[in-house]
């Protein structure tokens, strides 16, 4: 499941993000990186333990347990702490997959990786390349948002982000666990649940929707892992 989402920061906050972010200082992106990953990095990151990507980072995290889609489509059971990067000068990112446990500096509380996120925090028209290309079985998806505009993809996909030619990328990255182990799984259920949605708003009082309310849960019930 790809699935692209919305509005999570407002323009607003897009401006307040990106104020702080502009007047603080970079360190090397390969500090996040697995050995693998790290032979194809070539960006810059804010520390983990640097006070505006912590602050910057919670308000990310507020923001998502606010959206509706976001807590459909990932049923998060834990997110990791908001990391932040940028491209520019030719920064690239080739061909990786995402390392499969994370631990999370601060409390050392390790998390499965299910769902890449990638929230931009750059307007397209701000830069040249750098898309977010994301092979799945149906082919390479490139992905370029407006700002403030987030991605959601499986953990498992071949990704790259392409080099930045003229101006700077700068984004937010993260992962979660989901209540959902199986990719399948979350499809079919947040397919189920947008079905609702559109039933109920379709036909307020079909009596179809208890049960289909009730399948839902039932599925939920069979796969969560909490």
């Amino acid at each position: 499941m790809l699935i692209q989402i919305p509005e999570v920061l407002s323009q607003e906050e897009v401006v307040q993000f990106r104020n702080e972010l502009d007047s603080t200082d970079w360190v090397d992106g390969k500090v996040t990186a697995g050995y693998q990953s790290a032979r194809v990095k070539d960006n810059m990151q804010l520390p983990d333990t640097s006070p505006v990507a912590i602050s910057l980072g919670q308000r990310i995290v507020q923001a998502l347990h606010r959206n509706p889609l976001f807590i459909s489509a990932a049923l998060p059971a834990k997110i990791f702490p908001p990391l932040f990067n940028r491209y520019d000068g030719g920064h690239a990112f080739g061909n990786h997959v995402d390392n499969s446990i994370r631990r999370i500096p601060m409390t050392g509380e390790q998390i499965r990786t299910d769902l890449s996120v990638t929230l931009f925090l750059s307007s397209p028209e701000e830069y040249d390349g750098g898309e977010l290309i994301i092979d799945d079985t149906y082919g390479a998806h490139s992905i370029k948002l407006p700002a403030g505009h987030m991605v959601l993809y499986p953990s498992t996909s071949l990704h790259r982000v392409l080099p930045v030619t003229r101006g700077s990328r700068v984004s937010s990255f993260f992962w979660l666990q989901s209540m959902i182990r199986h990719d399948a799984h979350r499809t079919l259920l947040l397919n189920l649940d947008v079905a609702i949605q559109k039933v109920g708003m379709d036909m307020e009082k079909h009596p179809s929707l208890v049960e289909l309310t009730g399948i839902y849960h039932n599925l939920l019930r069979e796969w969560a892992e909490v």
